[in-house]
């Protein structure tokens, strides 16, 4: 099929399946934390606006949970089918870590589901809140697990490998708790919250520029201005530690990140904001570079060395020009959020900041964000392991199964038509429920002084329903 190989079309087909898959649970994630906030600020003040955003987005949280699931499912199955040879050799140890995720996590937020969606009437509104606090803590849980079986393969250990070839465990600690795992897993979840913040955020920002004076509206805008200035610079943060663990334990990754071929064993390396990386030549043409400041944000030391690509054989080598663009990709990403979230601060204390029609379609450019990152992230981290599945120990040529490319091609054609018309519409309907108006808007004065300063008022339109443009 068009000149790829089974091993090329079995990749691509898990990279479509999972890009697909991700961007769900990321915005779940997020979502869901999001729900058991409002559900518990609506339990402390009594405020009626935090029930009614409880229900607005409980809805959107059900039919992006739904597609998740069905999205993680078909993945599943591709470990017996594409990827058998991997699941026989390291199925010992992924396999009960992603058993856990079933047992504990996805059965908690299965388990409470349905209370968090319709139970509120039946079971109180005490225990109602307890159910939508599992839901979230379910959906943490499932992070936990999944990532631990990606940060395994990233970074192996606590297993010893048996006559056939099998990777079995020897210390179950030791293979959850693997050396990336803590930076993988909080890297993932700041993620989860920035790309909800966002999208939240955009929806606020769509409503507020038709209703500035809709109390849900100016709700949720608020809280999600205020999660993006207090989760962005963590996650600058985050990032750091863990391009320092990386550096550790997969420095090829980080060479290909960073474009460098040479290396660099006195330090002084500098960091190539952009160009063209060319493998076969080993160099990045029209190279726009700071120098040492490569070395000062990789090592926090201008005089520490730096590995090169041309330090491993080029067989060892990741693609470098789709690691080196999606890492820039994700870096640029935060720190456009960065600076949303810094200017929705500046104008919080100068209280304007609902009053800035050019800030809301900052934020609705901005809606869409956290996924692209996500995405970015992702492919940096996935791409970047190869040519691995368990780095360093079973390459990836040898992890597929012994199937034929027309068998891998007819099913991938399947999925794209599949995945398109079905999570489409999913998608579709998503943005047909946001572009609903939060119900029960209120007047400015209803906010009190201190939230309405320079607030002018917007011409009054119809509240039953706003299409998205």
């Amino acid at each position: 099929m068009l000149g790829f190989d089974a091993i090329e079309l079995a990749r691509i087909q898990f990279a479509f399946t999972v890009s697909f898959h991700i961007i769900f649970p990321a915005f779940s994630i997020g979502l869901a934390s999001y729900l058991a906030v409002l559900n518990g600020l609506h339990l402390w003040t009594g405020r009626d606006v935090y029930l009614r955003l409880f229900n607005y987005w409980k809805t959107i949280f059900a039919v992006a949970f739904g597609m998740g699931v069905v999205s993680g499912i078909v993945m599943s199955y591709q470990f017996g089918t594409n990827w058998s040879v991997f699941s026989d050799k390291a199925g010992p140890v992924i396999g009960p870590l992603m058993g856990y995720e079933v047992l504990s996590a996805f059965f908690l937020e299965a388990g409470f589901l349905g209370v968090m969606l319709f139970g509120r009437e039946k079971v109180g509104e005490k225990l109602h809140f307890f159910a939508t606090l599992m839901v979230a803590v379910g959906t943490l849980g499932s992070a936990f697990w999944i990532l631990s079986v990606n940060s395994w393969m990233q970074t192996p250990q606590g297993h010893a490998i048996n006559d056939v070839g099998q990777f079995v465990p020897v210390d179950w600690w030791a293979i959850v708790f693997n050396p990336s795992f803590p930076y993988r897993l909080v890297h993932m979840v700041l993620a989860a919250y920035l790309t909800t913040a966002l999208v939240v955020g955009a929806v606020g920002a769509w409503h507020l520029l038709r209703d500035r004076a809709n109390q849900g509206a100016r709700v949720m805008f608020s809280m999600a201005m205020g999660m993006l200035i207090v989760v962005a610079p963590l996650q600058i943060v985050a990032g750091d530690f863990h391009g320092l663990n990386t550096l550790e334990y997969q420095p090829a990754k980080v060479a290909a990140m960073e474009g460098h071929f040479d290396p660099h064993p006195e330090g002084g390396a500098p960091l190539i904001l952009f160009g063209i990386p060319d493998a076969e030549a080993e160099t990045v043409h029209y190279a726009v570079q700071i120098p040492y400041l490569s070395s000062l944000i990789l090592t926090h030391d201008l005089t520490s060395p730096l590995p090169g690509l041309l330090d491993f054989p080029r067989e060892e080598r990741p693609p470098v020009a789709i690691v080196f663009w999606s890492f820039r990709v994700m870096v640029a990403l935060g720190f456009a959020m960065l600076g949303l979230g810094i200017w929705a601060a500046l104008l919080r204390w100068r209280g304007t900041m609902y009053d800035r029609p050019w800030l809301f379609r900052a934020s609705i450019a901005m809606g869409p964000a956290g996924f692209v990152a996500v995405l970015a992230g992702w492919i940096t981290t996935e791409v970047g392991r190869q040519p691995w599945t368990v780095y360093g120990l079973l390459s990836t040529r040898d992890s597929v199964a012994p199937i034929e490319a027309a068998a891998v091609g007819a099913s991938l054609v399947a999925f794209i038509v599949i995945y398109f018309a079905v999570f489409g519409a999913g998608t579709f309907y998503i943005l047909r429920l946001m572009g609903k108006h939060p119900e029960g808007g209120a007047s400015i004065s209803d906010l009190g002084p201190t939230r309405t300063a320079g607030v002018t008022p917007a011409p009054a339109v119809d509240k039953k329903f706003i299409p998205v443009e």
